[in-house]
């Protein structure tokens, strides 16, 4: 029961960061068409001051059931090594602590990333762990 609470509250997080990442990404840097960029400003950052309030939150969130479920079905380590699970499972861990350790970074102490500035980089990311959490299991 309460693997599948951690789970689906998991799920929840996830497309929250993740949909915000994907709005982004597509959506609303088109804005830009459109718009004036004194108008591309003002509607961006009228959009941000909701997204702040709470994206950071959910990626959290993301990252700490993230690891509960990792130790979760991780499993034991065969006398071969790693499993093909096992691989791709740490991966996803990785890529997900990597993007909790940024959002940390930014959320609480304001250090701004270095490069991969913008939430391309971030969402290529979120496209990987998608993409390796439906392989993990063939």
């Amino acid at each position: 029961m309460t693997y599948t609470l951690i789970h689906t509250i998991h799920i929840f997080s996830v497309f929250i960061y993740g949909g915000f990442l994907f709005t982004d990404n597509l959506f609303m840097v088109k804005m830009k068409q459109t718009l004036n960029e004194e108008e591309d400003i003002k509607a961006r950052e009228s959009i941000m001051i909701h997204v702040r309030k709470v994206v950071p939150y959910s990626l959290m969130v993301a990252v700490v059931s993230g690891l509960y479920l990792f130790w979760s079905v991780f499993g034991e380590i065969s006398k071969d090594g790693l499993s093909s699970f096992q691989i791709m499972l740490s991966i996803k861990a990785i890529l997900g602590l990597w993007l909790g350790m940024r959002g940390i970074n930014q959320k609480f102490f304001g250090i701004q990333p270095w490069i991969f500035k913008s939430h391309f980089f971030p969402f290529s990311l979120i496209i990987v762990i998608i993409m390796l959490s439906q392989f993990m299991y063939l």
